[in-house]
């Protein structure tokens, strides 16, 4: 029984500071939120899921109203926790690339890739448990949805993350915990 999972990286936000939870979606955002909900509309999805995270669920908000479906939300499906200090934009980067070399480093108050990987993917396994069989949207985060399929396929790494856009959308096709095809929905 196959079981498919849309990964929906979220639309483009504006940065602040300390506003990680709460920032929205900037105009061009808005836009791409609603061809998102033009492209799986039609998907058949049975369920959406979401980061706690406004940008992640405003991008799927429209798509929920349009299929009449709650967004359920889901506390560690949350973007990774890079630092309690502030990184600086030539930072991160260098930083990004070595917790991929390095899974288990992280910078100082941060999480290491492994530790985000598995609050992620314990998340998603009792997702592909509950929902099998099913077409669920999940509104995620660069970082953390690319934690979530590396875990299934090891190419998906940091040259995968970088080539993401915002937003994104995968299609994940699952026979029971295993991943079997990945197809990219989003047209850059």
């Amino acid at each position: 029984m196959k079981t498919i999972i849309y990964m929906v990286r979220h639309a483009e936000s504006p940065y602040t500071e300390g506003t990680e939870r709460t920032r929205g979606l900037t105009l061009k955002g808005k836009g791409n939120a609603a061809q998102i909900t033009e492209i799986l509309k039609d998907e058949g999805i049975h369920t959406i899921i979401s980061s706690p995270y406004a940008r992640a669920v405003l991008t799927l908000e429209g798509l929920a109203t349009t299929l009449g479906i709650d967004i359920q939300i889901m506390e560690d499906l949350r973007e990774r926790h890079f630092s309690d200090d502030h990184i600086r934009d030539e930072e991160f980067m260098p930083a990004t690339k070595r917790m991929f070399e390095d899974p288990k480093y992280a910078l100082p108050g941060g999480e290491s890739n492994t530790v985000c990987q598995n609050r992620a993917v314990n998340v998603f396994k009792q997702i592909l448990e509950e929902h099998q069989g099913k077409k669920v949207a999940i509104g995620t985060h660069g970082h953390v949805m690319t934690l979530m399929m590396n875990y299934f396929d090891a190419s998906y790494g940091f040259d995968f993350s970088n080539q993401t856009s915002k937003p994104d959308i995968y299609k994940l096709q699952f026979e029971g915990m295993q991943l079997e095809q990945v197809t990219r929905l989003w047209e850059a």
